[in-house]
């Protein structure tokens, strides 16, 4: 299963932000625009990953 979200990204100042709204937790900066980009791929990974084990640790069945 393949999951699609939907990024944001916002520029400030002094540097350049994305998050996923849909996923609180899942957020990055960077000097560029290409970075916050490829390291949100990487929050949004781990982000899922804490989520599970919660999960897991409540009792709740893997998905």
């Amino acid at each position: 299963m393949e999951l699609e979200l939907a990024a944001v990204n916002r520029r400030d100042p002094e540097r350049y932000i994305a998050f996923v709204e849909e996923l609180p937790g899942a957020n990055t900066q960077g000097a560029t625009l290409e970075e916050p980009r490829a390291n949100l791929k990487e929050a949004v990974a781990l982000v899922l990953e804490a989520n599970r084990s919660l999960a897991s640790k409540d009792g709740a069945a893997p998905a």
